[in-house]
């Protein structure tokens, strides 16, 4: 009886192993939106809890939840993309106003770096260098290079669509649900109540830093940004300062996406001192923020070792792309939880 039992046993370990695997290779592609879901979850839960507690019902409550959530996203992003537009606008019209005072783009961006050049001659020899056919070449990479990367942008976009709506789909699943969902996790557990309560904390805890250390550096760099623009003369620093917040949530690129391309038009309108000062007060203080900024505060918030945690952000990143900075100081606070509660397990075999 004792060896049918253990076959039966192993036998059912080994279909379970096999349907979690399946079950794995349905959910990766809806990964991202998953954990995004549960992370606006975990943010709103207190807000979500009074919408419940004054409408009673639970569809009704996570429906204004999700809705509350979706428009706190929308109305920022929309705000912020219709300001932009009339500021590049705006942008657009000055430089073709003044290219059109020299003949168009081309001599203009000609005589702009023409300058540039002058000045690099006074002490690098650049008598064998082909200025026109060295910009024809560039302007044909490039034109290329924005080719490529406008059809990208297009399919990127398509897809951030579906997962903004898988997303905001599983959201309200969440927020329905998702008490009870927690309560049959921890039945299935092989924990303890206390064990059970200190793994969720600890995995709520971590989420909730990331998105403050997301804030922390948004704010921090957009504020410098700013600073940055005002300084130097430039227009609506105020504008581009928040755009600089927007943009420190790409990975690689983050806020030189936006003082990149200003020190470029400073430097093509001759203002080449300008353009210097503002790459190397973007390259070395603007972008340096979220270095600094996002592991203090996670390590701060969710008790954390700030080098860990930089290592966390880096690895999540380069395994996940954007949710990784959630994903990767998540799996560390839950490593250690996990470490922590095993250590007190052997330890209390070892005293029995």
């Amino acid at each position: 009886m004792e060896r049918k039992q253990a076959a039966t046993a192993i036998f059912l370990v080994v279909l379970v192993t096999i349907a979690l695997y399946f079950c794995f290779l349905i959910i990766r592609p809806f990964f991202s939106p998953i954990f995004l879901a549960l992370m606006l979850a975990i943010v709103f839960h207190p807000v979500h809890i009074r919408i419940q507690a004054r409408l009673r019902n639970r569809s009704t409550g996570a429906l204004f939840s999700t809705i509350l959530v979706l428009f706190a996203f929308l109305v920022p992003v929309i705000g912020l993309g219709i300001i932009v537009s009339r500021e590049t606008s705006n942008l657009y019209r000055l430089l073709n106003e003044r290219s059109t005072e020299q003949g168009g783009w081309n001599p203009y961006v000609m005589h702009g770096l023409q300058r540039v050049l002058s000045w690099v001659g006074r002490y690098i020899d650049l008598s064998n260098f082909d200025l026109r056919g060295s910009v024809l070449r560039w302007l044909e990479q490039i034109s290329r290079y924005l080719f490529s990367w406008g059809a990208q942008i297009f399919s990127n976009f398509i897809a951030f669509v579906a997962d903004a709506v898988i997303a905001f789909f599983t959201l309200f699943f969440f927020f329905r649900e998702g008490s009870e969902a927690k309560e049959h996790v921890a039945v299935v557990l092989p924990l303890s109540r206390v064990q059970v309560e200190r793994l969720f904390t600890g995995i709520s805890n971590s989420i909730v830093a990331n998105v403050y250390g997301v804030l922390a550096v948004g704010v921090s760099q957009g504020i410098l940004a700013g600073i940055g623009f005002w300084v130097l003369g430039l227009p609506s620093p105020v504008l581009w300062g928040m755009v600089t917040a927007l943009f420190s949530l790409v990975p690689i690129i983050g806020s030189a996406a936006v003082w990149g391309p200003a020190a470029i038009v400073l430097a093509v309108g001759g203002h080449w001192v300008k353009a210097l000062i503002l790459l190397g007060w973007g390259a070395g203080v603007v972008s340096q923020a979220d270095n600094v900024v996002r592991p203090y505060v996670i390590s701060e918030r969710a008790n954390l070792n700030t080098l860990a945690v930089f290592f966390a952000l880096l690895g999540g990143v380069k395994a996940f792309g954007l949710i990784g900075l959630f994903v990767g100081p998540v799996a560390l606070s839950f490593t250690l939880v996990v470490l922590e509660m095993l250590r007190e397990t052997i330890l209390d075999h070892s005293d029995a």
